[in-house]
């Protein structure tokens, strides 16, 4: 029975790694699945430390995503305004490219929201095409390289659980 707890809990932690990707807070799924199998195991094997040790990494994860994604926009010069319209549109992209590709379309959509959400608002903003496309690829590159950070810390999240089962 507890091989099948295990599975479970990769199956959902996996499952959390994939909505980091279009937006969500997987790592929050990935602690809730290590909660359940911590639960589940009596709290012997991985404690109630290591439980909040993975909660202090999922909140780090959404911090350094937030705050990368804003970095990546400010490095390019982006307004406070096309930064919000970068995760407003990343958050759409990703619902509506969901369906594409059996759900893969919503990784897409978040990368291509936040760059055509910073675009749009610059361009609207100044009528500048060329600073419209500095600021689209700040919120691109800020959103890759948050989502990166952000699953970095969810397999760390994902290791330590099952160092503790095995």
């Amino acid at each position: 029975m507890d091989i099948l707890a295990v599975t479970l809990f990769i199956a959902l932690a996996l499952a959390g790694i994939f909505c980091i990707f279009i937006g969500l807070p997987g790592n929050f799924i990935i602690l809730i699945s290590s909660g359940l199998l911590a639960w589940y195991l009596g709290f012997e094997v991985i404690t109630i430390k290591i439980i909040i040790l993975l909660a202090c990494l999922a909140v780090l994860g959404e911090v350094l995503e937030f705050l990368i994604g804003i970095i990546g926009s400010k490095s390019k010069k982006a307004s406070n305004k096309a930064v919000v319209g970068s995760i407003i549109f990343s958050i759409i992209g990703a619902i509506m490219f969901a369906p594409v590709m059996f759900g893969l379309g919503a990784i897409l959509g978040a990368f291509l929201g936040a760059f055509f959400g910073a675009f749009i608002v610059e361009y609207l903003r100044y009528r500048d095409a060329k600073k419209a496309v500095e600021s689209g690829k700040g919120a691109f590159l800020g959103k890759l390289g948050g989502v990166l950070v952000k699953t970095v810390i969810g397999f760390i999240m994902i290791t330590t659980t099952l160092l503790q089962v095995f």
